[in-house]
């Protein structure tokens, strides 16, 4: 039987050559020991890596403004990048013409068996799902009903696991759906379930 990091450099490898989207085969796969702690007992599963984050980066949630909130989130619960693991619905940066694109339901998809293996390789006991289509990429995993709106920073059970649906950080999400202040207190609920 493999080791649990032999797994995950098999993975790692296998995204590394995937081309089932056709828009993004020549994109940066985001996934590596730069997500995280694949020991966690957490994990946050954004859409899609940022292009001016995570793209160039290679580490989730990362290198502009909403890596920015994220860290402003963690800190206030006092919570480090190396205790927890984050990824993404799809690994790969959707574009059109070199601006910001939301994930197809068909790369959800192509990309739902990594989404997969890295849950079933890391195992956590909370995850916590950043936008509704995180949310509801799990369902292409096991079938769910819940909704972001309804089930925002509650923790409710899925898959032998349990989700804590949560808002984006993003510059955008802050200042349409939930204010910093509110995902500050949305954190610390989180934190009460660590």
């Amino acid at each position: 039987m493999e080791s649990k990091e032999k797994e995950f450099e098999n993975l790692v490898a296998k995204v590394k050559t995937c081309d089932r989207c056709i828009r993004m085969c020549n994109r940066k796969k985001v996934l590596s020991y730069e997500n995280g702690n694949i020991n966690s007992k957490v994990m946050f599963i954004a859409e899609a890596p940022g292009r001016l984050g995570a793209e160039k980066t290679g580490k989730p949630l990362y290198g502009d403004k909403t890596g920015d909130n994220f860290e402003i989130l963690l800190n206030s619960i006092g919570w480090e990048r190396k205790d927890i693991f984050i990824t993404n619905a799809i690994l790969c940066n959707p574009q059109v013409n070199n601006k910001k694109a939301t994930p197809t339901d068909e790369e959800i998809e192509n990309c739902s068996s990594y989404l997969k293996e890295t849950l079933e390789l890391v195992n956590p006991d909370i995850i916590v799902t950043l936008r509704k289509n995180a949310l509801n990429a799990l369902k292409l995993i096991k079938p769910h009903k819940y909704k972001l709106k309804t089930c925002v920073a509650k923790k409710i059970p899925w898959n032998s696991n349990f989700l804590f649906p949560l808002y984006h950080p993003s510059p955008k999400s802050i200042n349409l759906n939930r204010s910093i202040d509110k995902q500050i207190d949305d954190f610390l609920a989180l934190s009460r379930f660590d």
